[in-house]
């Protein structure tokens, strides 16, 4: 059983226990089998290989979040540039560039952190724990940014082709969408990803007959082109001068940020990536990259080949293929198609959140920044609790901005390149100390990072500057908030570990009475089953408080286990095989200790995703063998108890005994005053 010191997954039972009579589901358990589908099978040892994602798959699922910037990115960058349109030229050129260095960065940032997590862990590692939870928390709400602003721009594609009347109900179908992908997500990554992956398909193919198609229609323009584009350079710089143009062009190049979005998500979420991991993830990033460069860059060039302006109602992209279309046989067919798929896709988009975000919290979680329930897997190995927290948060953000995307984008751009400059610059400092190690190309790859971190900064200054009263200063307020917040919960779980410590060094100070002999256990006698974690002080007085408070009454004892697997262990079918012979051999010091106490004892264990569920399978089973067994376990309590403490802290042995006393068992919870 997972130690009840820290918080244990607990989720919806879904098997029936063996040994009980086959009860027919209620009509809730098969609902949420239609919607969520049946448990994994963690006994199948090609489950992690069918479950992780080829490059294909993985572009879909990962990269329509960078694909799809390409949707409000390029026209908050034109919008910017104002009458000086001439200058798109040099944005696309800009964008192109920026896309590459990004991606050539977290190429190589991959192949140093294969494990995933992206900037968190890139952060922590290089820089300390500390900028790690600065990084982390900003990547945290990033995603809830990145479901947010996706579907609120999916929301705005969708309704630029539909009567003005329609967009009261703008909200509410953006609404409609995250529940659908949090009951997507909570099913399965791949099965989320293979039934977007027609709609990414679809995107690709308006898109590229929109921007091939336009500069094909306008090749007769482009001398005219050129000459307009030469002249308006001309004029600006006697208007604006080098300086006010560059300063004018840097702008547009800055609030165009959330163009390059998305860029990091493979970083995030290479764990789900198909062996050879570092392999697969370089491949997603150079289609990233390359369709990411086409669709940004041909838009911009496009918006200036049509000479593109802003109309009420409308995106800049709605406006683009109308010119285009307009005269095209299909015409009307091919508007409607090409807005549907950016709007479809900027929803698939929106899964970069809720696969990214909730592995990033996981591992935050796992190094106690969040609570410790947020690193726990379903039965459908998700992390449904990170999940549904995304998904609510997004509403919230959703609703509490009315799913403007202009607002939104710049609180989505900051937290962005917060994450960016940080993982940049934690590489400048790794490579800055390689310089003295033989044949380290260090000089090749500080050429890399440090334009990156310095384009990167460049971004992240500008923007929080331009746009601090327009949105900035609330993602600043609520990423600060969420800093605190995780310092908190550190520093309360490392209060209780010292506890617990402490506890160990007294208990390490009782000698084991008697020799270390194996008396025979008889099951017809009565048993005292212990639930236990990993060998240690808290097993150990669960143990002794038994015999303390009931001497020479139980004559076997039996302890149980759980290895609870979380997406810390979720790595592969060597892990599930560790995580046992863990469990197994933890136990196995807890039966030498009670022998070396010399009494009867045994054990039992068991893997899965839910202490709860596995225990109660384990005792079922147990009183068919030990008919006179009474079930013990140990909690944690603490004198003056919060809300908090039940949200950081499982309350395990609660829910097990409520189970265990329901089917007619009897189960003893047996305090544990930390402080």
């Amino acid at each position: 059983m997972a130690d009840p010191a820290l918080p244990s997954p607990t989720n919806t039972p879904g098997q029936v226990p063996p040994g009980l009579p086959p009860e027919e589901p209620g009509i809730g358990e098969r609902l949420r089998r239609i919607f969520f589908g049946k448990p994994r099978d963690l006994t199948d040892r090609s489950l992690f290989h069918r479950l992780s994602l080829v490059a294909l798959l993985a572009w879909v699922g990962l990269g329509a979040d960078g694909l799809s910037s390409s949707s409000y990115g390029p026209e908050e960058a034109f919008r910017a540039l104002g009458e000086h349109t001439y200058l798109a030229i040099a944005l696309a050129v800009a964008v192109a560039g920026t896309v590459f260095i990004i991606a050539w960065a977290y190429s190589h940032i991959i192949e140093h952190f294969p494990e995933g997590g992206g900037g968190y862990v890139v952060a922590t590692k290089l820089l300390g724990p500390h900028t790690g939870v600065v990084s982390g928390s900003a990547l945290v709400v990033d995603y809830v940014l990145t479901i947010t602003v996706s579907l609120a721009a999916a929301g705005d594609a969708l309704f630029s082709f539909m009567p003005a009347s329609w967009l009261p109900f703008k909200v509410l179908v953006e609404v409609g969408f995250v529940a659908a992908l949090i009951v997507l997500n909570i099913r399965g990554v791949k099965e989320s990803i293979i039934i977007l992956t027609p709609i990414f398909i679809l995107f690709l193919l308006t898109h590229v007959t929109l921007i091939i198609g336009g500069f094909f229609t306008h090749a007769g323009d482009l001398p005219a082109v050129a000459s307009s584009v030469s002249s308006g350079f001309s004029g600006g710089l006697g208007i604006l001068g080098i300086g006010g143009m560059m300063m004018l062009l840097f702008r547009a190049y800055s609030l165009g940020g959330g163009t390059y979005t998305g860029l990091e998500a493979v970083s995030n979420g290479l764990i789900m990536m198909r062996e050879p991991r570092v392999a697969t993830g370089k491949r997603t990033m150079a289609y990233m990259a390359a369709s990411l460069v086409f669709t940004a860059s041909g838009l911009l060039i496009c918006y200036l080949l049509f000479r593109v302006s802003p109309e009420t109602g409308k995106t800049l992209n709605a406006v683009l293929v109308g010119r285009f279309a307009e005269n095209l046989p299909f015409g009307g067919t091919l508007v409607v198609l090409t807005l549907i798929s950016e709007g479809a896709l900027l929803v698939v988009a929106a899964q970069a959140g809720f696969l990214d975000g909730p592995r990033v919290m996981s591992k935050m979680a796992v190094d106690w920044w969040l609570p410790r329930r947020f690193a726990a897997l379903s039965e459908r190995l998700t992390t449904q609790n990170g999940i549904l927290l995304m998904g609510g948060a997004s509403l919230v953000a959703l609703l509490a901005t009315g799913g403007n995307v202009h607002h939104l984008v710049v609180m989505y751009s900051i937290n962005v390149f917060l994450t960016f400059s940080l993982s940049m610059l934690s590489m400048c400092r790794f490579w800055w100390q390689k310089r003295r190690t033989p044949d380290s190309p260090w000089i090749r790859r500080l050429g890399l990072f440090i334009p990156g971190l310095l384009l990167c900064s460049g971004i992240l200054i500008m923007t929080a500057f331009e746009k601090f009263y327009a949105g900035g200063w609330i993602t600043l307020v609520v990423t600060g908030g969420m800093i605190g917040l995780c310092f908190l919960i550190r520093s309360h779980y490392r209060s209780v570990t010292q506890q617990l410590q402490r506890l160990d060094e007294v208990l390490e100070n009782i000698p084991p009475k008697g020799a270390a002999i194996s008396p025979k256990v008889d099951a017809k006698l009565p048993t005292a089953a212990v639930l236990v974690g990993s060998f240690g002080g808290l097993g150990i007085h669960t143990l002794l408080s038994v015999q303390r408070a009931f001497p020479n009454h139980y004559k076997n004892l039996l302890f149980l286990s759980v290895g609870v697997l979380d997406s810390d262990t979720f790595k592969g079918a060597d892990e599930v095989d560790a995580l046992r012979h863990r469990t197994e051999g933890d136990l196995q010091r807890y039966v030498d200790y009670a022998h070396k106490l010399g009494l009867p004892a045994t054990s039992r264990a068991s893997i899965g995703t839910d202490a709860v569920d596995e225990i109660e399978e384990l005792c079922r089973t147990i009183t068919k063998d030990f008919p006179k067994v009474t079930f013990f376990a140990g909690q944690l309590i603490f004198k003056k108890e919060t809300w908090y403490h039940r949200l950081l802290h499982n309350e395990t042995a609660f829910a097990i005994q409520k189970r265990l006393h329901w089917s007619g068992m009897t189960m003893v919870i047996l305090p544990v005053r930390v402080y």
